[in-house]
């Protein structure tokens, strides 16, 4: 990530929802105010955040497309407080376009978190083989716009993998290089309820590639139709689906409570590196 590492081999690492918009599906307009979007960074950092991720366009489910001006107005000034406030602090600006992810950069941005995994504009791989930022590489099929109308697989995991490698490919055929990529399956974005729990039941399959996972399963609708639960209802859910990816290999969880996920992301590292009871 340009001049600065992060280990995730030895614990899971959690990255910390920060959006600045005004619709999206959990925390729409509670961070649109610039002020209080940085008041909520601080907290997330505090609460043990590893990573902020900080996005000014909503990716729900039918989400309209924000113009590139705009989404710059909302996180340009929430990326330059945060790194001024917290200097060591570890920041993702999630966009999908070029533009928006140079304006983060300037100000102080160290990862660059694509949707399209560089597919929304033909300028973000080159950016990031330019910069040296981290770059997340995320499968999602459609747009926000299309992505849950009727989405079908012969093979979730084995389309996914395919797309992640095809994408891993074109990000080091751009001048990345490998050490600077994640990988993301996408959950929810473009499968159905057996689609996510698939991937999340096989994502060691996905480990092959040999570059870190990142997920994002908190307070989703597919916990919902689980559990019956509202999206502020769905802490429990989201614990125990945070549980299950790292158990088969997750790396970092982005997640909206990061006190309760690091708690969480804690007690299952702990006990994996236990020994066995003879």
């Amino acid at each position: 990530m340009r001049d600065r590492r992060l280990d995730v081999a030895d614990r899971t690492r959690v990255m910390g929802i920060l959006n600045v918009t005004p619709d999206s599906f959990s925390d729409g307009g509670r961070y649109l105010d610039s002020d209080a979007a940085v008041r909520r960074g601080r907290d997330l950092l505090e609460q043990g955040a590893d990573l902020l991720d900080i996005g000014g366009e909503s990716t729900r489910p039918g989400a309209e497309e924000v113009p590139a001006e705009e989404e710059r107005k909302r996180v340009e000034p929430v990326v330059r407080a945060l790194r001024s406030a917290a200097p060591d602090a570890l920041l993702s600006i999630d966009t999908s376009k070029a533009s928006v992810a140079t304006t983060a950069l300037n100000a102080g941005a160290d990862i660059l978190n694509d949707v399209t995994a560089g597919r929304g504009d033909s300028d973000m791989l080159p950016l990031a083989a330019e910069t040296g930022a981290g770059l997340v590489l995320m499968h999602m099929r459609g747009t926000p716009r299309t992505m849950q109308t009727a989405p079908r697989y012969d093979d979730v995991v084995a389309e996914v993998k395919r797309f992640l490698e095809e994408r891993m490919a074109a990000a080091l055929e751009a001048g990345v290089a490998e050490e600077q990529l994640v990988l993301d399956p996408g959950i929810g974005f473009g499968k159905t309820l057996e689609h996510n729990l698939e991937l999340i039941a096989r994502l060691s399959e996905l480990s092959e590639l040999g570059r870190p996972l990142l997920l994002g399963v908190s307070r989703k609708r597919w916990l919902g139709t689980i559990t019956g639960r509202e999206t502020p209802d769905r802490l429990a859910a989201s614990l125990a689906g945070c549980a299950a990816c790292i158990e088969r290999g997750a790396h970092i969880m982005r997640v909206h409570d990061v006190i309760e996920t690091c708690d969480t992301a804690r007690v299952i590292d702990r006990i994996r590196k236990s020994s066995p009871i003879p």
